[in-house]
């Protein structure tokens, strides 16, 4: 048998290695965790910006499962979440303030995702049997409450929650959702968003968060959204940062002025600080300016009438001739929107990568408006709106009125066979118990004018409540014709009494009834931009092009109820506890208090502070009126009110005494004595008024 040579073994052993080496780092780089950051800024019709900040945390799916390991750039919090309370899917978001439909837009990614209603509004998916979804809920409700530093531990009672079947999410029976429409929203909420972030607030785009420029807008919400796939796509957490801000007036010399020019706007004037440089573990660190549909078919009108040709702004040189704005920063890419339904133009899109800029060199990116542009935004088919009707405090009717916005381009959406050939709506409704609503009421007018349930309802789902135990769930699928102009819906309830322990500390505020949800199956806002290969892993242009249906919310509610008289109590209280003191102070002062050993101790003491010669006074004052003398309490009172003229007086009598003994003539002298004891007074009497 044939040897193999002696070299052969090194050159074996130097290639396994190789291998080795090569499948530990496509192993390696499978596993790897990822991270990312975007900003997107569009100007707004009423004169206001919107920033849309979007943070992206991928988990690989060999780090879901290992409980305890070691992250590097997700955080180890939210996989602890996701591992011990089981959570599929969940979303929490903080929100003050109200997103304006009419004005901001209803038919986009933005609008529909990351529009949430006033408070604290979450909802979970857990991967659990059905009999533990409550209990695996309650524990998820404390453990984000510490988290977040935030009160959605009151979302553990089962009057706050409710679990949703079709109308909100698909999700079989394991959804739980819950609201707090009073919660407020500050800077105790942000910075632990901000703690799940690799660089924090020091680094990359999250510096743009300064807070005084945050909280002062019109609107911002705070969105985490999680997604656990488990062995085949591991865990993906979103977070969002909406604003909706007002930036300060930088119109340049020479521009025409007028009521409907734009302020013109830069990162440093609406944030309070530029870009210096990116996060160093982002795998992506770009900036976008998008422009809507309407103002891009409004800035290509501008162009036509202006000689200069094109109107898609695609390049610099367009971009320089451009009648309508002027960018400070000439993008890195733009695209342009591919296969919209929309009639009114196609939104354009501005990218800005910030892997060139530096502390030296920041990015500051300034848009100057050089016309009057009026623009509007794109519509979802109805306007929602709710409101109360009816008076006192016993009473009354829940209305939501369904509104066309006028846009029936946007029908093109629908799917128009025989049986979608009518526009569908989802309402998802929850009512507190104390809002006792009689669903056998609901009525239903399109364009004024009452319809059969029947004929309108196509599915309905009602959950009705129970006291102090679970609230009032309605999901309702309605059918309304293609050209509907408006629709109402009307619920009476009757409102009930709490036990006072059960009111909050601003009982006559009212009470909050949540938002209702209205979503249209059937007409989705996804966004394409048409762009290479390299971009298509943009996170945030990826959830743009996830179909998704529209979603809306409506206002929040406030109901007066019933208030007791809180002050009663306090002052039964105090007339109890008045009653009880002078009872119990009379009565221990006389059990305790002992007249004869007082009336003693008064006496010594008074002898004591009085010295001898009032005592001497007073035993002859006592002889002199032939009584007995007795120590009386008031010597020292004595003491104060002998005289000199009292003592010389007591010297004469004494003189005249001894002459009457000398002459016999004592019957006189004693009758004249005696006439003249009488007309001294009572000193040792305390009333004596010397």
């Amino acid at each position: 048998m044939a040897r193999l040579p002696r070299w052969t073994l090194p050159l074996f052993l130097v290639l396994l290695f190789q291998l080795l080496f090569s499948s530990g780092s496509v192993l390696r780089e499978s596993d790897e965790e990822e991270f990312s950051e975007e900003l997107l800024l569009r100007p707004l019709p009423d004169r206001k910006v919107l920033a849309h900040f979007h943070f992206e945390s991928r988990a690989p799916p060999s780090l879901a499962d290992s409980y305890g390991r070691h992250h590097h750039l997700f955080p180890k919090a939210i996989a602890q979440l996701v591992q011990k309370f089981r959570v599929k899917e969940m979303e929490l978001s903080f929100t003050q303030g109200r997103w304006n439909y009419e004005r901001w837009g209803g038919f986009d990614p933005i609008s529909s995702k990351n529009a949430k209603p006033p408070g604290v509004e979450l909802w979970a998916v857990f991967d659990v049997p059905q009999n533990q979804v409550d209990v695996y809920w309650k524990n998820l409700t404390h453990s984000l409450s510490g988290l977040f530093c935030a009160s959605i531990n009151f979302l553990e009672s089962s009057t706050t929650y409710s679990a949703p079947q079709w109308s909100f999410h698909p999700s079989s029976g394991s959804l739980r959702y819950g609201t707090l429409p009073r919660e407020a929203v500050c800077t105790e909420n942000l910075t632990p968003w901000l703690k799940l972030l690799p660089c924090r607030d020091k680094a990359g785009l999250s510096t743009l968060m300064d807070r005084p420029s945050i909280y002062k807008g019109f609107y911002h919400s705070q969105r985490l959204h999680l997604t656990s796939g488990g062995l085949e796509s591991g865990i993906i957490l979103g977070q969002t940062l909406t604003v909706v801000l007002q930036p300060t007036s930088q119109r340049a010399s020479g521009t025409s002025s007028g009521a409907n020019l734009q302020p013109s706007w830069s990162l440093s004037s609406v944030f309070g600080r530029k870009v210096t440089t990116r996060c160093v573990l982002a795998k992506s660190s770009n900036v976008y300016l998008q422009l809507e549909r309407g103002l891009v078919t409004e800035l290509e009108n501008l162009q036509k009438e202006n000689p200069i040709s094109g109107a898609v702004f695609m390049d610099s040189e367009e971009l320089r001739s451009n009648p309508g704005f002027e960018l400070s920063v000439k993008p890195d890419w733009a695209f342009k929107e591919v296969n919209s339904l929309h009639s009114k133009g196609l939104s354009v899109l501005y990218e800005y990568s910030m892997a060139k800029y530096n502390d030296s060199e920041p990015f500051d990116l300034t848009l100057t408006w050089k016309s009057p542009v009026v623009w509007s935004c794109p519509q979802a088919p109805l306007h929602a709106s709710r409101f109360l009707m009816g008076s006192g405090n016993e009473r009354g009717a829940i209305a939501i009125s369904l509104i066309s916005t006028g846009l029936k381009e946007n029908f093109m959406g629908a799917n128009f066979v025989e049986d979608r050939s009518k526009l569908e709506v989802d309402i998802f409704q929850v009512v507190p118990w104390y809002i006792k609503v009689y669903f056998h009421t609901l009525r239903v007018f399109v364009d004024g004018k009452p319809q059969a349930l029947a004929d309108v309802v196509e599915k309905m789902r009602v959950s009705p409540s129970e006291d102090k135990v679970s609230p009032g769930v309605m999901e309702l699928l309605l059918k309304f014709p293609c050209d509907v102009e408006s629709a109402t819906l009307t619920l009476e309830f009757d409102k009930g009494f709490l036990h006072i322990d059960e009111y909050p500390p601003d009982a006559n505020q009212g009470f909050d009834i949540p938002s209702a949800v209205i979503s249209f199956p059937y007409f989705h806002e996804s966004v394409y931009y048409l762009q290479d290969n390299s971009l298509n892993k943009a996170p945030m242009l990826s959830k743009f092009q996830d179909k998704s249906p529209v979603r809306s919310y409506t206002e929040v509610l406030l109901v007066p109820l019933t208030t007791p008289d809180f002050s009663m109590p306090y002052n039964v209280i105090t007339i109890t506890c008045t009653v009880f003191a002078l009872y119990f102070g009379s009565l221990l002062n006389v059990l305790r208090r002992r007249v004869g050993e007082e009336e003693r101790f008064l006496k010594n003491k008074a002898a004591k502070r009085g010295g001898r010669l009032p005592q001497l006074l007073s035993k002859l004052y006592a002889k002199l009126r032939g009584k007995e003398w007795e120590s009386s309490p008031s010597s020292s009172v004595l003491s104060s009110l002998v005289n000199t003229k009292l003592i010389l007086k007591l010297k004469r009598i004494t003189a005249n005494m001894k002459e009457a003994r000398g002459k016999d003539v004592y019957p006189e002298a004693a009758e004249d004595l005696n006439l003249q004891v009488d007309v001294i007074p009572d000193v040792t009497a305390p009333s004596a008024g010397l």
